[in-house]
């Protein structure tokens, strides 16, 4: 299994970065941003990363049915007899590929009895590459260099915050607040939960709407490097047990054994 795993983490990684390729030739172009229903932005670099990630794991995994974001409009009905499947953001980012900052990533997750057992996280703007696998650990390629373990770290004073640059409430500040000094962190999209899985950052809290393809991926490499995300319950994340693909409120920390009980007593 976990040879298994680890052959198609690495497939996984390559069809990344061929949709890295296909974003950044739209990135470096004069693109133009329509709006989907919920008013979030859609880019011609969502829809070609879509159509290259779709295209290699249906070639890699005829068997597995694929989930992006990009096409979710798959009745409950179907999706629930899913044991097995891929779970796919594309583009996640898009309000920061619109602000051409750079902080946008293309995420890969296989989930397994409701669990992500693989993830993939590659950031088109400079090509660093995540990859974890259930007993495989997690990794990180930076481009240039040998690939290095990922270990999260000891919860730090100052506590160092993960935080979106694009959403943000007065409650998250006032949970915050409970857990002491903060250092703030600001990133877009899944580079937050690998801060964390690179021992760089201590917390991420997420207060508002996420979908199933948003933090699949990167809660493996997290949780491969020796984190969690939990929702308000204390409990891990699990995928498709619902007809909604959305998430609840969650936080994603480094360090499991450190004492969270201040953000699980919310009001």
């Amino acid at each position: 299994m976990r040879r298994d795993l680890e052959h198609l983490a690495r497939a996984a990684g390559d069809i990344a970065e061929r949709a890295a390729a296909a974003i950044l030739a739209v990135y470096e172009s004069d693109f133009a941003v329509e709006h989907k229903d919920d008013r979030s932005p859609l880019t011609a670099a969502d829809l070609a990363a879509h159509r290259v990630i779709v295209d290699g794991l249906r070639a890699l995994t005829p068997d597995l049915p694929v989930l992006s974001e990009e096409s979710s409009d798959i009745a409950w009905s179907e999706r629930r007899e899913w044991s097995r499947y891929w779970l796919v953001d594309p583009l996640d980012g898009t309000r920061e590929f619109v602000k051409r900052n750079g902080e946008f990533t293309v995420n890969i997750a296989l989930v397994d009895d409701h669990r992500p057992v693989l993830g993939v996280v590659q950031v088109p703007v400079g090509g660093d590459l995540a990859c974890a696998w259930e007993g495989g650990g997690a990794w990180l390629s930076v481009r240039g260099e040998k690939a290095r373990h990922l270990g999260t770290r000891r919860r730090a004073s100052p506590l160092v915050v993960a935080g979106s640059r694009s959403h943000g409430s007065e409650h998250e500040t006032q949970l915050l607040a409970r857990l002491g000094p903060c250092a703030k962190l600001p990133l877009g999209s899944s580079l937050k939960f690998i801060r964390i899985a690179a021992a760089e950052a201590d917390l991420y809290l997420r207060l508002g709407p996420t979908s199933e393809w948003d933090t699949a991926a990167g809660q493996c490499v997290l949780e491969q490097a020796g984190g969690a995300v939990l929702d308000f319950a204390g409990e891990p994340f699990r995928y498709n047990t619902r007809e909604s693909l959305l998430n609840p409120d969650f936080f994603a920390v480094g360090d499991r054994a450190a004492d969270w009980s201040a953000l699980l007593a919310r009001p």
